[in-house]
């Protein structure tokens, strides 16, 4: 699935299985092999943190066994964190840029570097040397990230509206979107190539997510105020979800 770490894996699965509806979802075989998810000690130990942590919900029968899992509002923030494309479409993007400016010494790269992994999710793109710009709403975010940690005397963040100025132009050169199409477009003919095989539904299932995942890491979730309706990036998901009901259809 490209996703390493477990966490993250488990939130993304139930997600993708039940999208913005937040419909409960089993990890039955088939979840499993479509989403790589092994329910071993550890995977039970991950998921009682979930839910521990409100990050899904489990559902239970009537005599009190565990029959689901569904994803919350404060796991689906987290999601978001990790795949930015996801947060607007159930949320309505306020207008604002969010502005994050750090210079870090050479001599300190570590930090620099470790701080540029932990936001590497967050859409952010590069506008000019030492600023990076995005319209998530990621402030909240940032200062808990680096609160009370070295970073914080080297980092400062802002919040503005689009006073004037293209901004076809701004998110071209911000964050390459002609290059995210042509994957996109890339992406559809292996999806029509993995439907194609002589193969079983949850091993197509598997390869189609597998596909969607490694783009929509790459994908900043800019919203349709900045993009439009007709982004090739929407037009993917609703095709997922199409796959998706076909292929997991009994």
């Amino acid at each position: 699935m490209g996703i390493k770490e477990r966490r993250t894996k488990i939130i993304t699965a139930i997600f993708l299985l039940s999208d913005l509806t937040f419909t409960p979802i089993t990890f039955n075989e088939k979840g499993q092999k479509i989403f790589d998810i092994t329910l071993n000690q550890k995977t039970r130990g991950t998921l009682s943190s979930l839910v521990r942590d409100e990050l899904i919900e489990k559902t239970e029968t009537a005599d009190n066994q565990v029959s689901g899992f569904k994803l919350t509002d404060k796991g689906f923030k987290e999601l978001v964190l990790t795949f930015p494309f996801f947060r607007f479409l159930k949320e309505e993007w306020d207008g604002k840029w969010r502005i994050l400016s750090y210079e870090i010494p050479e001599k300190k790269r570590e930090l620099r570097d470790r701080l540029r992994r932990q936001v590497a999710g967050w859409g952010l793109g590069p506008w000019h040397r030492s600023f990076w710009l995005t319209p998530h709403p990621i402030i909240d975010d940032l200062k808990e990230l680096i609160a009370g940690r070295e970073e914080e005397s080297y980092v400062q963040a802002f919040e503005s509206d689009h006073v004037f100025g293209d901004k076809k132009n701004l998110i071209e050169k911000v964050w390459g979107i002609g290059v995210l199409e042509k994957k996109y477009r890339e992406l559809f003919k292996n999806w029509h190539v993995i439907l194609s095989k002589e193969a079983n539904k949850e091993e197509k299932m598997k390869n189609v997510v597998n596909e969607y995942v490694l783009i929509i890491k790459n994908d900043p979730g800019l919203p349709k105020g900045l993009i439009g309706d007709s982004w090739i990036g929407f037009e993917a998901f609703n095709i997922f979800k199409e796959i998706r009901g076909i292929l997991l259809s009994s």
